[in-house]
């Protein structure tokens, strides 16, 4: 189990992260979601240790992570918004670097990476520079890269980033595959139909602070509302998304 306790985040002054307390569990799909500048990744940098929080405590198992930083690293997989790869690596070189930083055996790494790069239809474009790969090619070597060592925990900011439609459908359905096996699973991601077909139940960020934690399901009774993209709006949307767009298209035609 994956608990945030009064999670923190201030910038000079500036609060990112304001309070959020929410636990993600085993088995489960979590959806994080937020407008742009609500914390999102802010939060996911935090988890992923990459940031150090002002005030509050992340626990996995009931221990906080600062106690055991690189343990909790080893079982962890992460998917950033950003792809920054080794642009001069190939893909296969890539996953190899990972596989061996994670000391994944090595008479089994090389089976291992051909599945994979097979699966994602990389095959053919195992030997090629990162540097020519497109953008959805490089997503699916941060995801390979992700699962390669088998995590327990797996943390997803926005990882349909560049993927075509099939692609898609596999990482969907590959999620849902994963948090069945036992996984811990946080998925933050603006694509709400897709969150609202994998997530158990969903975290809604607004301004830093925690305003909806619930099962889709109960939040739609408890609002009366038919759809996860309906309550987003409700929650967190400050105008009408229909009067704004007349608004931009009157301007337009001016």
């Amino acid at each position: 189990m994956l608990e945030l306790r009064a999670l923190t985040k201030r910038y000079s002054g500036t609060m990112a992260v304001d309070d959020v307390s929410f636990t993600a569990l085993p088995g489960e799909v979590t959806g994080y979601l937020g407008p742009n500048g609500s914390g999102k990744s802010t939060t996911v940098k935090m988890i992923t240790g990459l940031l150090d929080p002002t005030a509050g405590e992340i626990l996995y198992r009931g221990r906080p992570i600062r106690d055991h930083l690189v343990e909790f690293k080893r079982i962890l997989g992460y998917v950033p918004e950003e792809p920054y790869l080794y642009p001069h690596l190939t893909g296969a070189e890539y996953l190899e670097l990972a596989g061996e930083l994670r000391d994944l055996p090595a008479a089994t790494l090389p089976g291992k990476i051909g599945a994979l790069l097979e699966l994602f239809s990389l095959t053919g474009d195992r030997h090629a520079p990162i540097s020519s790969y497109s953008k959805g090619m490089r997503q699916k070597i941060l995801i390979c890269a992700a699962i390669l060592h088998d995590p327990e925990v797996i943390v997803l900011d926005e990882p349909f980033s560049g993927l075509d439609v099939h692609a898609g459908l596999v990482l969907r359905s590959l999620i849902r595959s994963l948090a069945a096996s036992g996984k811990t699973v946080l998925f933050s991601s603006h694509v709400l139909e897709v969150v609202e077909k994998v997530c158990h139940r969903v975290v809604i960020l607004h301004k830093g602070r925690v305003v909806a934690n619930d099962s889709i399901e109960r939040l739609r009774d408890l609002m009366a509302l038919p759809t996860l993209e309906d309550i987003f709006a409700q929650l967190v949307t400050q105008s009408d998304p229909d009067a704004t767009a007349r608004q931009i298209a009157e301007v337009v035609r001016q």
